[in-house]
């Protein structure tokens, strides 16, 4: 299997046969390269010769890497450290840094939360992006933001969706290599399976392929990569007015808290008992407990409403009509 990119580092052969390991572990490991990549170019920068990695050069490049969110520096340094380790082996004079780089893990980013006419607004731009070099791109775009918003699953697990993976007749789609290679099956809506198989027509018309062939393409008809899907992401906030302007801004990870949020939303409406549906919700999202499904629910204000009218249902129902006013 060849290498996604080239690395150009004197260290660049090892790079590439750790990341050949990582794929033969059965791991994607495709974002992650893109971090060792960065790592890669700066050490060509800085014209790196030796083969192995002093603590002074991992310290110069967390330095460098000083304006990135944390959440962000912490994922890149992660892979760093990978390849520290696996460097170790055969240089053992090979610093491998700690966690001190990763900065406070209990100090999270506040995710953004689309409303629903911030929704309509962004599928209603994807339709518009431009369709050269090929007419698919504003169908595939709306189809995958809006799958992304109705789903809620993870980017990566959208872009690894291969043609075969949807039942439009069952209305359900098929995860095969999930967080920690965990496979499910994703339940979606009627209007959902419409614009699937709009665009499926589509699709096979521009690029006809068998079942494994990927479901999302670039225009050389090959899996659409990630930093492309963030780019006309961008395209589509930018031209909608919702560009990111600070770290609260949104994300196309931001499509995944939103499903969460307007999930628990229309529960919270049809009066149903929410605590006993998350559960439900944390193996719908891919989540192996609970806590990792608390993350993506936040106090926006339609669901604190909605907190509020239950509290004061009960109020009246059993506490001031119980006698104890």
């Amino acid at each position: 299997m060849k290498p996604i990119m080239a690395f150009c580092s004197c260290l660049a052969p090892l790079m590439e046969k750790f990341v050949a390991l990582r794929r033969i572990e059965g791991k994607d490991y495709r974002s992650q390269t893109w971090n060792l990549k960065r790592f890669d170019s700066f050490l060509a920068r800085q014209n790196w010769k030796r083969r192995w990695l002093p603590r002074e050069v991992i310290d110069d490049y967390i330095l460098s890497r000083a304006r990135v969110a944390p959440s962000a520096r912490r994922t890149e340094m992660t892979a760093v450290r990978q390849f520290c380790i696996y460097l170790s082996l055969f240089e053992p004079r090979c610093y491998v840094p700690e966690g001190v780089w990763a900065g406070d893990p209990n100090v999270l980013r506040i995710p953004f939360v689309f409303t629903k006419s911030q929704i309509c607004d962004l599928l209603a731009g994807a339709r518009e992006l431009p369709q050269r070099p090929y007419s698919l791109r504003p169908h595939m775009y709306q189809t995958l933001f809006g799958l992304l918003y109705t789903t809620g699953i993870r980017v990566g697990e959208a872009l690894a969706l291969n043609v075969g993976d949807i039942d439009l007749h069952s209305q359900r789609l098929l995860i095969r290599k999930g967080k920690f290679g965990k496979a499910r099956w994703v339940p979606f809506s009627a209007s959902t399976a419409c614009r699937l198989q709009d665009y499926l027509k589509r699709r096979l018309r521009d690029a006809p392929s068998t079942a494994d062939a990927p479901l999302f393409i670039s225009w050389k008809t090959e899996r659409l990569a990630h930093r492309t899907a963030d780019n006309n992401f961008w395209l589509v906030m930018r031209a909608g007015g919702l560009s990111k302007q600070s770290r609260a801004g949104p994300t196309i990870h931001s499509l995944r808290h939103t499903f969460a949020c307007h999930c628990l939303l229309r529960w919270y409406r049809a009066g149903l008992d929410v605590n006993a549906l998350l559960p439900a919700l944390a193996t719908y999202m891919g989540h192996v407990d609970v806590q990792y499904t608390s993350r993506y629910i936040h106090a926006i204000p339609e669901l604190l409403e909605q907190a509020h009218l239950r509290f004061l249902k009960h109020y009246r129902t059993t506490i001031k009509n119980g006698g104890c006013q």
